[in-house]
């Protein structure tokens, strides 16, 4: 009997997956969990695998691997899909495609499959990560091959098979939970005119609800990566987890978007990222004090691109491996610390010191100029403008013709 790697969170999808490969394919079904940081979600996970007919499970703690090489160079780089999303599912499915592709080969398993819909950018991540690391491995994706068509349909296959499943006709909603965030679509989601109500929410309590007075934090970063909280230095995994608190509480991270799949559809999701908004704000603004003009542009620029190769699956390419270089590069004086404030929803950075600052008080400064000369001003004004003092001769000539 061959073996298949299924990518398996104890959702509705990845639940009926397992006794529909069987039934279907005749595979041995080996499920892989990996633990993302997606907290209670994994509790059950391991005796509902078995008994929907899987032979083995493996569960494996990724969340430090996931923190430090998969969410912090995207950070780095000021990645964001179309100015709102944080990329949470986008960077998480490669780390679990290459998980399942060695599990495939210590196993000698065939075939990997994934409950992505055909409808999704899901699919072509894992797919892409599989294609990267083992092209020999079949791909099995049910959703583009099954009868099922609906998450009403899912719902009935699994009471017939007798399959537990954390959602209902009433509370349909599909979610994608890890450290860095939980997305929500499907329900009322779907339709773009619906202000999303307050039970969707999960990691951060509704913005109107969140305390009347700002909280403030101050976080330390060296060479681009966030390192401490009001000075005292933390982990990776414990730091994104005490900002998510402080977020969450603060009603911070949360974002409803129409946006661009990468198979030509639009969709509606909305995200709370909490700790990672607060993140992004931060470096950011440390950013502004400690690279120059030119620098922070040209990276503002690849920021859209990479977003872009990030959420289109392309995390193993060759071309995301020299713009990690070009952003490490940049990262090298991005040390300091940057007084981030909340309340109700609004995350704003509002003071950052560093080292490496380029903000010089001494030119800045309305006062009197000791190392500028303002006079200088006047031929560096003659020499930019001369383009335009030229196109301006040239046109006032032609008029008097």
């Amino acid at each position: 009997m061959d073996k298949i790697v299924l990518a398996y969170s104890g959702g509705l999808d990845t639940s009926i997956i397992i006794p529909w490969l069987k039934e279907n394919y005749g595979y041995e079904v080996i499920a892989f969990c990996a633990d993302l940081g997606q907290g209670e979600e994994l509790e059950p996970v391991r005796e509902k695998a078995i008994q929907s007919g899987a032979s083995k499970i493996y569960v494996e703690d990724l969340v430090e691997e996931f923190v430090s090489e998969y969410i912090f160079p995207v950070l780095k780089a000021g990645a964001i899909y179309e100015k709102k999303y944080l990329l949470g599912t986008s960077f998480a499915r490669p780390l679990i495609a290459k998980k399942m592709v060695e599990i495939a080969e210590k196993e000698g398993a065939t075939a990997i499959c994934h409950g992505a819909t055909g409808k999704g950018n899901d699919q072509v991540r894992f797919e892409l990560g599989v294609k990267a690391m083992n092209p020999d491995l079949k791909i099995v994706a049910p959703w583009r091959e099954w009868n099922i068509r609906s998450r009403e349909d899912a719902i009935d296959y699994a009471a017939q098979q007798g399959i537990a499943v954390p959602v209902t006709k009433e509370k349909i909603y599909s979610r994608d939970r890890n450290i860095w965030h939980i997305s929500h679509e499907g329900g009322e989601l779907e339709d773009p005119a619906n202000e999303p109500l307050d039970r969707v929410y999960v990691l951060t309590v509704p913005p109107e609800k969140a305390p009347d007075q700002p909280a403030y934090v101050e976080i330390g970063f060296e060479q681009g990566i966030p390192v401490s909280l009001d000075g005292t230095a933390y982990g990776p995994v414990e730091l994104l987890s005490r900002l998510n608190v402080l977020g969450g509480a603060n009603g911070v991270g949360i974002v409803s978007i129409v946006e661009n799949r990468l198979v030509g559809m639009k969709s509606r999701g909305v995200y709370e990222t909490p700790g990672g908004t607060i993140l992004y704000a931060a470096h950011d603004e440390l950013e502004r004090l400690t690279l120059d003009r030119r620098t922070l542009q040209f990276k503002e620029q690849l920021a859209v691109k990479y977003a872009e190769l990030v959420y289109d699956g392309n995390w193993f390419s060759k071309l995301k491996k020299a713009m990690d270089a070009f952003v490490d590069e940049t990262q090298q004086n991005v040390t300091g610390t940057v007084r981030v404030k909340l309340y109700k929803g609004n995350c704003t950075a509002v003071g950052s010191k560093s080292p490496y600052s380029l903000y010089n008080e001494e030119l800045a400064t309305f006062s009197a100029d000791e190392i500028y000369s303002q006079k200088d001003a006047e031929g560096f004004i003659n020499l930019f403008g001369l383009p335009l003092k030229v196109q301006a001769l040239m046109e006032r000539k032609n008029k008097m013709r």
